[in-house]
């Protein structure tokens, strides 16, 4: 199972109130063939210093400016040497110590290019306030405002050097395009890991005001217009459905 190797990116820019947490989540994985990549947007606070505590477990440390969060991401992408790579935010960790065990095991059991799972959003204080829970995909489920969450997918590298990384112009919905253009468009086989795979810290760029929203809107339209599906439209009104259903289960 350890010859597979997980490239593991964070993105970060003034995190230096959640940043230990992360690097100390990825640090503690019990799964031995593991290269973190640290792509910082040359913060002003101390995350540097933080991060400069851990240097000998992070294989890459960038600090620079960008041009946003996924600017950064295609930095960490392409210096990625691992057969599978995942992000993992600053202010997100890893649901357990055995994440990336449980990863590199699905990915070899099944032969899939994806593997996601389900996330827990927290708040401050641990407490988990909605529950994103995948379930199995099947072909056309985008359709119907399906989407696994990202901080739980998992790409071989392939697939990156094939189909291309996370395309910026699409603003707040360029994780969804990527996950959207290699899942549904490009039919790239898929395996469903059922566990919790990540903490997520609430909050979010796009949820902030109206005007944001109404962005993110057009935003995913655009991506699901580009992407062939049906009725955008239709699979727009979907998602927040789901979304309020996580706070339900």
């Amino acid at each position: 199972m350890s010859s597979l190797k997980i490239s593991i990116i964070t993105v970060t820019f003034n995190a230096a109130d959640t940043i230990e947490n992360c690097i100390r989540s990825v640090i503690s994985q019990t799964y031995p063939n593991v290269e973190y990549i640290i792509v910082d947007g040359l913060s002003t606070d101390t995350s540097l210093a933080i991060i400069d505590k851990y240097k000998k477990h992070v294989h890459h440390i960038i600090s620079e400016p960008d041009n946003g969060i996924y600017h950064a991401m295609n930095k960490g992408i392409s210096l990625a040497t691992g057969d599978v790579i995942g992000m993992l935010n600053a202010d997100d960790i890893f649901a357990s110590n055995n994440i990336l065990a449980d990863v590199a095991n699905a990915f070899t059991a099944s032969g899939a290019d994806i593997v996601y799972g389900d996330i827990d959003y927290i708040d401050k204080q641990s407490k988990i306030i909605r529950k994103w829970r995948s379930g199995k995909y099947k072909h056309g489920s985008f359709n119907w405002g399906w989407m696994p969450p990202h901080p739980s997918f998992y790409a071989r590298r392939t697939l990156f050097e094939k189909l291309g990384a996370y395309r910026p112009q699409y603003g707040s919905a360029t994780d969804y395009e990527l996950m959207l253009r290699y899942i549904h468009t490009h039919k790239s086989p898929v395996y469903y890991l059922n566990i919790v795979m990540v903490k997520m810290l609430v909050g979010g760029v796009s949820n902030k005001s109206i005007s944001n929203r109404f962005k993110a809107w057009r935003n995913d339209i655009k991506a699901m217009r580009n992407n062939g599906l049906l009725f955008p439209l239709f699979s727009i009104i979907w998602k927040p459905f789901r979304k309020i259903m996580q706070f339900i289960t």
